[in-house]
């Protein structure tokens, strides 16, 4: 997936965040799209894959605190205060359910560069800490945000696995994508902070970008392997 969504422009982050996460999210990603028919033994993802998904996924996303309570700490929007508040009680539930689901579907499958991978992940890791604490004014709320617009997406390839694993799936309450939106609108008057915002947020995608290159490319391997 290549960055399809335009560079910036100045009075449009809404629509510049919605094209982003449709040109570069996890949505547009052949890993994800394939979780869709995954649901079945014969769908495209095995139950390996998806506990790789999983696994890897909880290295990134599945520790305290993350993107969003790091944005919490660093935003002075006053608009964006019950956003943060809400989005941040909602993704400690959604970390919860990360390892419950991680848990479930057993530990991620042996394949070659093991070692390699999970310093890479870890890396991305430390990467998304940085960006969620950068001292530059819109940049970690441009990450919180794509992460809650991205995270949809993302939730599916986990209910997949949870429903591999004989959990039952539950609804997400994250704020939605008119509020989210809504709150880069109101905080995204000014130009740099709309282009910080930009930024953050296309950070942020790319390191979802780079966890799926990274699983489609252990899924292949194992599949040689075989």
């Amino acid at each position: 997936m290549g960055e399809a969504a335009p560079r910036y422009q100045f009075g449009h982050i809404p629509r510049i965040l919605e094209a982003l996460v449709a040109a570069d999210g996890t949505g547009a990603h052949v890993y994800a799209q394939s979780a869709g028919i995954s649901a079945t033994p014969g769908g495209l993802l095995s139950l390996s894959d998806l506990a790789d998904a999983a696994y890897y996924l909880c290295l990134l996303h599945g520790r305290h605190p993350g993107v969003i309570d790091h944005a919490a700490t660093r935003s002075a929007e006053n608009a964006a205060r019950e956003w943060l508040i809400l989005a941040a009680d909602a993704f400690a539930r959604e970390r919860a359910y990360l390892t419950q689901v991680t848990v479930a579907v057993g530990p991620a499958p042996s394949t070659t560069g093991q070692a390699d991978c999970e310093t890479v992940v870890n890396q991305q890791r430390h990467a998304l800490d940085m960006l969620a604490q950068s001292d530059r004014r819109g940049c970690a709320m441009g990450a919180a945000m794509a992460l809650v617009l991205d995270w949809p997406a993302v939730r599916h390839v986990l209910d997949m696995a949870a429903v591999r694993a004989g959990i039952e799936p539950y609804s997400c309450t994250l704020p939605d994508r008119a509020a989210t939106l809504e709150v880069a609108r109101a905080i995204g008057r000014d130009e740099q902070i709309s282009r910080a915002i930009q930024f953050g947020a296309r950070q942020l995608l790319a390191q979802h970008r780079g966890l799926w290159d990274l699983l489609q490319a252990r899924a292949n391997l194992r599949t040689r392997q075989r």
